[in-house]
């Protein structure tokens, strides 16, 4: 197997496609990740949670990442990760931010299940409070790995071979 590093453009174009992807943040050097269904669009990625645990530590440590994979198999897959800063929407309804990330999540199915369904999980109180939130990306990065074509050295090796007499 052999890996390369993936252009700008390819990370962002893996990003579009990508539907979820695991979030990191830390708070007191320690890590925190979770999945997340999110929507990537220019420089930013958007996501609609409920408020817990991520939610506490984004707000007292900006400082996040976004991993995404497409794996093929175990020799073949692609991964980006993007760094970035936690920015909260604003909650007001008329807020332009707020109604763009609404329009951009609404695309996507069942774009809101997830996280009322996790936190409904944890609570019985049915006011759970949500929070509409993107990052905005700072650096991005990626690796792709493939598997290396064999040579026809390295295929002799692997054919059985006569018995001995």
């Amino acid at each position: 197997m052999m890996t390369k590093e993936v252009a700008d453009q390819e990370c962002r174009v893996i990003l579009t496609r990508a539907s979820i992807g695991r979030l990191g943040c830390s708070l007191h050097d320690q890590p925190y990740v979770v999945p997340v269904y999110f929507v990537y669009e220019s420089d930013y990625i958007y996501v609609f949670s409920t408020v817990g645990q991520k939610i506490e530590w984004m707000r007292k440590n900006p400082r996040v990442c976004m991993q995404v994979d497409e794996i093929s198999n175990e020799s073949q897959w692609v991964s980006v990760i993007a760094n970035g800063t936690y920015q909260e929407l604003p909650e007001d309804t008329e807020s332009p931010e707020l109604r763009h990330a609404q329009k951009l999540l609404e695309k996507r199915q069942r774009w809101w299940l997830n996280p009322i369904a996790e936190r409904r999980a944890k609570v019985d109180d049915l006011s759970i409070e949500t929070v509409f939130f993107r990052i905005r990306i700072l650096s991005m990065n990626g690796l792709r790995a493939q598997a290396r074509p064999r040579r026809q050295s390295q295929l002799e090796w692997r054919q059985p071979r006569g018995r001995a007499r």
